[in-house]
């Protein structure tokens, strides 16, 4: 079940590039304690050994198989909600739909900086520093913001938290 959800998930990715992706953990941690199921086979297997060569020692094989799955998982899962609790940036996909979002707004001419951060598993925080032109108004810059915002939110609709800076494009006022 919860490979089927994953699956419907994760789009393109691989099912390990999910679990490391995802930001949210609730499917990967149900999907890596389901391969845990995998420890049954380890057990079934040991004890199989032992049954038909006589000798316990395949048991404990078997046994030490499955422990180590599990430790391998735990120490995966371990790292990854760690990483989710101090905050990653967004997808890839994401931000690239970000910036296409706020360009496509007719006030910015380009994106100078864009940070990106999950504050939750479905909240994004977005802080983008945008290039204007010098001849804007601030009844324009307000509304071509408003739009910029309207557009980001519509494409990722996980961006809970949006700042925009504008600021005048040095970069195309440099000679040269």
């Amino acid at each position: 079940m919860a490979l089927k959800e994953a699956n419907r998930s994760r789009g393109k990715r691989s099912l390990l590039g999910f679990v490391r992706d995802s930001r949210q953990p609730e499917l990967p941690v149900i999907l890596l304690e389901d391969a845990g199921v995998v420890g049954l086979v380890f057990a079934l297997l040991g004890v199989s050994a032992a049954v038909i060569t006589g000798d316990g020692r395949w048991d404990g094989v078997g046994a030490m198989a499955v422990g180590t799955l599990l430790v391998v998982i735990a120490i995966f899962l371990a790292f990854e909600m760690a990483a989710m609790l101090v905050g990653e940036s967004a997808l890839p996909e994401e931000e690239a739909a970000i910036r296409a979002a706020l360009q496509s707004s007719p006030l910015v001419d380009r994106v100078i900086h864009l940070r990106t951060l999950h504050v939750g598993p479905d909240e994004l925080l977005v802080a983008a520093k945008i290039a204007i032109g010098d001849q804007d108004t601030g009844r324009q810059i307000a509304a071509g913001i408003d739009d910029a915002e309207k557009r980001l939110r519509a494409a990722v609709p996980t961006a809970t938290y949006v700042f925009l800076e504008p600021d005048l494009d040095r970069e195309s006022q440099l000679p040269g």
